[in-house]
């Protein structure tokens, strides 16, 4: 399917502030960018580079004033999320070195709390694939989605506590468990078509059978129509933008995904 994923974001800035922002997806095995706009005024000098993870880049120092900086991109994407039920675990012995990183604990997947509870949870379940879909079904009939919760930040723990979250702690959570029993998983920012309510999106990935398979717990069904921007052990990597100095959140956010053609 072709869509058009948009991204508009405004702020008031009151001293030099510099920046960074992840707003450009990069064409890839599961997409593919057709043409792209990327805007902002007032016109400044912007540098872009690649991350760690292969994440594009842009950083510059935002002058006094109101900012504002909006993207557009029509990018061809699958209609349809794959699914692989039984496809197995990959020993860590065989993992390819670009995985192994997706093992360990991070800041926001505290892995090395959760062993016994990822056991519970994929108890039975042939070992790989179909351990992922029950973790990704507990998060789904065990925490509630709260849009009032997305202004903090909490580790996959403090989220299972609470019993509560929005994606990107669904994602944590889901995250933290496979890594748990060993199996890579890594965060996913991006758009996802029809999301309601509309707004940037996150879900994560594992490595199963030689390949990254996706998995999104806040959705009862898992379809097509993702667009990713941006990969990272967990939210510290994958802000769509990170700010230095006086603290100036975006007075304005608007986010959309369109259909052009299916």
């Amino acid at each position: 399917m072709l869509l058009r994923a948009s991204c508009y974001l405004e702020f008031d800035i009151t001293a030099p502030t510099p920046f960074i922002f992840m707003l450009r997806p990069r064409s890839g095995a599961h997409q593919w960018i057709v043409s792209e706009e990327y805007k902002h005024f007032p016109r400044i000098p912007i540098v872009e580079f690649t991350d760690n993870y292969g994440n594009l880049c842009q950083r510059l120092i935002a002058p006094p004033g109101q900012f504002t900086i909006s993207t557009s991109v029509d990018i061809e994407t699958s209609g349809n999320a794959d699914r692989n039920p039984g496809a197995p675990f990959i020993d860590i012995a065989f993992l390819p070195d670009a995985a192994l990183s997706y093992l360990l604990p991070s800041r926001f997947c505290e892995s090395d709390r959760l062993l016994s509870m990822a056991a519970d949870i994929s108890a039975g379940c042939l070992l790989g694939y179909d351990q992922v879909n029950a973790i990704e079904q507990w998060i789904h009939h065990n925490l509630r989605y709260d849009i009032e919760g997305s202004d903090t930040l909490l580790s996959a723990t403090e989220v299972i506590e609470r019993g509560s979250g929005v994606c990107r702690d669904f994602a944590h959570v889901g995250i933290a468990l496979c890594r748990s029993i060993s199996i890579p998983a890594r965060l996913v920012v991006g758009y996802l078509y029809e999301l309601e309510p509309m707004d940037l999106h996150a879900w994560f990935e594992a490595f199963i059978g030689g390949r990254w398979y996706t998995f999104d717990a806040t959705q009862a069904s898992l379809n097509g129509g993702y667009v990713i921007v941006g990969y990272g052990r967990d939210a510290a990597d994958v802000a769509v933008f990170n700010q230095f100095g006086p603290p100036c959140p975006a007075t304005r956010q608007n986010i959309s995904v369109e259909l052009i053609q299916r």
